[in-house]
């Protein structure tokens, strides 16, 4: 068994190799101005399938296709502004990185730092309730404090034989 393991293990390095082949570049415009202006207008725009990551920047399927629709926008001869508001109009504003502060994108401007109040507050209620409860104890009376003394001090004094 020890004379096959080495060669098994090359086996599957050899699989494994195959499979992690680099994948040949996309081809670039074949205008350069076309092609900046493309990463211009992707990087503003956030992938849909990677969600954390720019259009520009991401290898998913649906990336490269609307890499492809911006390539043949700025082919037809529309601005910028006008690409943006395509997309936009078509995947909502969750599609810009940073989208503009109306009515409908309010929570994605301030829905985490609400949270962050919210969260806080409820922090601080429960600490000022667990304080009241803790302050809340009654203190022992005198009798009990000579007790419990005495059981203190039974339990530190040695055994007696």
């Amino acid at each position: 068994m020890r004379r096959w393991l080495p060669i098994l293990l090359l086996a599957l390095a050899g699989i494994a190799a195959n499979g992690l082949q680099a994948r040949e570049a996309a081809p670039l415009a074949a205008d350069e101005a076309t092609e900046r202006r493309l990463v211009a207008i992707s990087s503003e725009l956030r992938c849909l399938v990677c969600q954390n990551e720019s259009l520009s920047g991401s290898n998913a399927e649906l990336a490269n296709d609307l890499r492809r629709e911006i390539r043949s926008l700025i082919r037809e001869g529309r601005s910028d502004a006008e690409i943006m508001e395509f997309m936009v109009s078509r995947y909502g504003d969750f599609v810009r990185y940073r989208p503009p502060l109306k009515g409908t994108t309010l929570l994605l401007w301030f829905g985490p730092g609400l949270l962050f109040v919210a969260g806080l507050g409820g922090l601080l209620l429960y600490l000022r309730r667990r304080q009241r409860a803790l302050g809340d104890q009654h203190p022992l009376s005198p009798d009990e404090t000579r007790r419990a003394e005495a059981l203190l001090h039974d339990r530190e004094a040695p055994p007696q034989p």
